[in-house]
C-alpha cells in the first residue's frame, strides 16, 4: 500500500504493509481524498496525528468498500466517504465502520470526499457546540475555506442568517452568492461588522487576532467556538465583557475525539444533513482537483490561499 507522507516539511510516498482488519472495521480503496489546512500544519510538524493514529496524512476520503470484519452496515462495493484521524491519502485505508457515510445519490468521488471533514466541522461547532437556534446571527471567520463555505451553506439551510470575514471581495462575492448576507475583508477589521451584529454565535479557526472584536461582536449569551489559531494563540481580554454579556468561550478540536464520539456525530449529521446533499441543498464546494502524483502542487495551491473551497486529491483511476 502507497501513502503519502510529510518528514520535515518535504512531502514523499511510502509503501508499506496494508494493515489487518479488526472486527468492526472496513478497508475502503481510496479514489479521492480532499485537503484540508489541518494537513499543511502537520506537513510543517505542528499538527502530528493523536497516539495510535497512522502518519499518513489525509482527514477525509472517499472510496469503495473493498473488506469488513465482523458485523457492520456495509458491504464490499458500497460507495463510501470517511472520516479519518489519518490516512486518507493512500491507495487504501482501514476505518472503523462507523466513520463511514454513504457517498450521496448522483455525487461523484471528488464531492463526496470534500464533505466528511468540514461539513462535520461546520456541524458540530455551529449547531451543536453552539447551538445555533434559527433566525440566530452566526459569525463566520475564513468564510471561503472549506469550513466556511460549509458552514454558510448550513445556516442557509437551517435558517440562520450569517456573514463572513475573508481575503478578497472576489471571495466575499462568492460566499454571498452561496447565501451569506454580508462581510468584510480582513484588512477593514472585523470591528466593521458592529452594525450587522450582534452575533449569537462565531466561528472562529483565527484566534488571537480577532479576540478582542470578539467581545464588542458577540450578543448577550452569546458563543465563540475557537476551532483554530491562524492569527496566534495570546490575546488581552476585557473579561468584565464576557461577564456582563455571559459569553461562552469554547475550544473545538475534531481529531481528537474518541471514536464513540465521532460515530455519534456522524450518525445524527447522517440523519440531519444527507437528505439536503440528495437533494441538492447542500453541495461541497471543490475548486480544484489535482491526480495524487500531483500532490506537491495541491498542497502549494492550498497554501497561497487563494480559493474558494475545497482541493481535492483523485485517484487516476476514479470516474470523478
Amino acid at each position: 500500500m502507497r501513502g503519502l507522507q510529510a518528514e520535515g516539511g518535504v512531502l514523499s510516498w511510502r509503501t508499506e504493509a496494508a494493515a489487518a482488519l479488526a472486527p468492526g472495521q472496513v478497508r475502503v480503496r481510496i479514489h479521492a481524498a480532499g485537503i484540508n489546512r489541518a494537513d499543511l500544519l502537520q506537513k510543517a510538524g505542528n499538527y502530528p496525528p493523536p497516539p495510535g493514529a497512522t502518519d499518513i496524512l489525509g482527514l477525509e476520503c472517499a472510496g469503495e468498500v473493498i473488506e469488513v470484519c465482523g458485523q457492520t452496515r456495509w458491504a464490499v462495493g458500497d460507495r463510501v466517504c470517511a472520516l479519518l484521524a489519518g490516512g486518507g491519502m493512500a491507495d487504501e485505508v482501514v476505518v472503523d465502520a462507523r466513520h463511514l457515510l454513504p457517498v450521496p445519490r448522483g455525487m461523484g468521488w471528488a464531492d463526496a470526499a470534500a464533505i466528511p471533514e468540514v461539513f462535520t466541522t461546520a456541524w458540530l461547532n455551529v449547531f451543536e457546540l453552539g447551538a445555533a437556534r434559527p433566525g440566530e446571527k452566526v459569525l463566520i471567520h475564513a468564510g471561503a475555506s472549506g469550513v466556511g463555505t460549509a458552514a454558510i451553506q448550513l445556516c442557509k439551510a437551517f435558517g440562520n442568517p450569517c456573514w463572513v470575514t475573508l481575503g478578497s471581495q472576489e471571495k466575499l462575492d462568492t460566499c454571498k452568492a452561496l447565501g451569506a448576507e454580508g462581510g468584510v475583508l480582513r484588512h477593514e477589521g472585523i470591528s466593521a461588522l458592529q452594525a450587522d451584529g450582534p452575533f449569537d454565535v462565531a466561528l472562529d479557526p483565527v484566534g488571537a487576532n480577532y479576540a478582542p472584536e470578539h467581545l464588542d461582536l458577540l450578543a448577550l449569551d452569546g458563543r465563540w467556538v475557537m476551532i483554530g489559531l491562524m492569527g496566534g494563540r495570546k490575546a488581552e481580554l476585557d473579561l468584565a465583557k464576557v461577564l456582563v454579556k455571559r459569553l461562552q468561550l469554547t475550544g473545538s478540536t475534531l481529531r481528537t475525539r474518541s471514536a464513540d464520539y465521532k460515530a455519534e456525530l456522524l450518525s445524527r449529521m447522517e440523519g440531519q444533513l444527507w437528505p439536503l446533499f440528495e437533494s441538492g441543498q447542500l453541495k461541497p464546494l471543490v475548486a480544484k482537483t489535482y491526480s495524487f502524483d500531483q500532490a506537491q502542487e495541491a498542497f502549494a495551491e492550498l497554501a497561497r490561499d487563494q480559493i474558494v473551497g475545497k482541493i481535492v486529491l483523485v485517484a487516476s483511476e476514479a470516474d470523478a
